[in-house]
């Protein structure tokens, strides 16, 4: 089990100052048009390929030796933009996708649209150590704790090797900094927490933690 950043050569972009209430977190919680492509108070704002999973692809496929052979199956894949960018660095991988959100399948990249199947996360209908890695991104921590982990539980089931997301805090302030900002972010957890958590389900695989800090959330005030 390791702390690595999976993600360090996204492009992140400031986030705008937004009030977000308990109506829009109503509306984000259906994961439809309004979430994806709506207002961005409630969600996205507009979600749109371009271009910037690229360098996360590639640092994935060196990271963890992705080849011809390689499987892979993201949870929360969306509109699919990371699974794009993996068939086109190498068209010969075998690329999954498994969704909650209609409406993102629907709207994903035509070349992996086939490949999503629309199931809750707390069970994944593949088999027993069927894919080289799986990745859960800002998936996790939208369920509850009791979800939480039968969804970890299932990535060690069908990942030989895997990462994951997780919504952490250190100080009262950084919670609601957090919780202010998210929409769907449900289990928010200290650090030592989530390590606890992992050790529960014999996680092995890489993990990172998302924070107030790291999405460069600003002061309430």
């Amino acid at each position: 089990m390791r702390e690595y950043d999976a993600l360090k050569q996204y492009q992140t972009q400031p986030k705008p100052k937004l009030k977000r209430t308990i109506a829009n977190r109503i509306i984000a919680s259906y994961r439809g048009h309004s979430f994806f492509d709506g207002q961005r108070v409630n969600g996205y704002g507009g979600f749109r390929y371009d271009g910037r999973w690229k360098p996360v692809a590639v640092n994935f496929i060196e990271e963890y030796g992705l080849t011809n052979e390689s499987s892979i199956l993201q949870l929360g894949c969306e509109k699919g933009f990371l699974l794009h960018e993996l068939l086109q660095l190498n068209p010969l991988m075998r690329v999954r996708g498994q969704e909650t959100s209609l409406y993102a399948r629907d709207q994903a990249m035509r070349d992996i649209r086939l490949g999503i199947r629309l199931h809750p996360y707390v069970e994944i209908p593949f088999h027993f150590r069927e894919f080289d890695l799986v990745i859960a991104l800002g998936i996790i921590y939208t369920l509850n704790l009791g979800d939480a982990i039968k969804c970890l539980k299932e990535i060690v089931r069908v990942g030989k090797d895997s990462f994951v997301t997780l919504a952490s805090y250190e100080t009262r302030e950084d919670l609601e900094l957090f919780k202010h900002w998210s929409l769907l972010g449900t289990t928010i957890l200290k650090k030592e927490e989530w390590l606890e958590v992992l050790k529960h389900c014999e996680y092995e695989g890489d993990y990172s933690f998302v924070t107030a800090q790291s999405l460069g959330l600003c002061a309430l005030s």
